[in-house]
């Protein structure tokens, strides 16, 4: 039994290897995640595959940025691909920008805030204002909000605080750097496990090495999806 609740990441070489890997999910998994990462290796043909021929939902990971007409331009071509959900950076112009381009579909527009990859010395790195990275999420998510996002993706970290936001009613949060207990964080640093994730408000979490790198996927999968209907 799935529960799309759980968007499992294709971060593999190719669509190739993206395949073989949901085919051997299964029905465990009907939520898949493909990003940027496997763009030029055939991701759009696989997220064609994995929803016309597999019935699965298809959140397509591109963290689009560009200015306001290029973004639009960019979505409408990847609303024509009947995928669920699309990243672009959270800024009100872009947040827009997408809105238009994916306007008369069901694509649901999601802003991104401040990657969980990232910590304050990151930031301070790219010369992003001074403050708090939990602050600086909640208001760049009430910001996209307020431009028309359908959702944002933010770390567990800051999805109770961002729930809270009046602006949030009715809108998606989905978190990635979710981390069943006991597995390796890898290059995340702001992380919870996938009960506490849903717990504080999200809607969806992403998941991926924990799967893919599981000697038992399906088994992977399977107990974060026990995980969740324990809730």
């Amino acid at each position: 039994m799935s529960d799309d609740r759980l968007i499992v990441a294709l971060d593999v070489p190719n669509a190739l290897e993206g395949l073989k890997m949901a085919e051997t999910l299964g029905d465990a998994v009907s939520f898949y995640k493909i990003g940027l990462g496997m763009l030029t290796s055939g991701g759009l043909a696989l997220a064609n595959e994995l929803k016309a021929e597999h019935g699965k939902r298809i959140f397509l990971d591109m963290k689009l940025f560009d200015i306001s007409a290029t973004v639009e331009s960019a979505v409408r071509g990847l609303a024509q691909f009947d995928i669920d959900f699309l990243t672009v950076h959270g800024d009100p112009h872009v947040v827009r920008a997408a809105k238009e381009g994916a306007s008369g579909t069901d694509l649901k527009i999601l802003g991104v805030t401040i990657l969980t990859s990232l910590d304050r010395s990151d930031l301070d790195g790219c010369l992003i204002r001074d403050g708090a990275i939990p602050d600086l999420v909640v208001e760049r998510a009430g910001l996209a909000f307020e431009a028309g996002a359908d959702g944002i993706i933010a770390s567990p970290q800051e999805a109770a605080a961002i729930r809270a936001l009046p602006e949030a009613k009715g809108r998606l949060i989905v978190t990635p750097g979710v981390r069943p207990a006991g597995a390796a964080l890898g290059d995340q640093k702001r992380v919870a496990t996938p009960a506490s994730a849903i717990g504080d408000g999200a809607d969806h979490i992403v998941v991926g090495r924990p799967i893919r790198d599981a000697v038992d996927r399906k088994a992977a999968a399977q107990a974060i999806i026990s995980e969740l209907a324990a809730l």
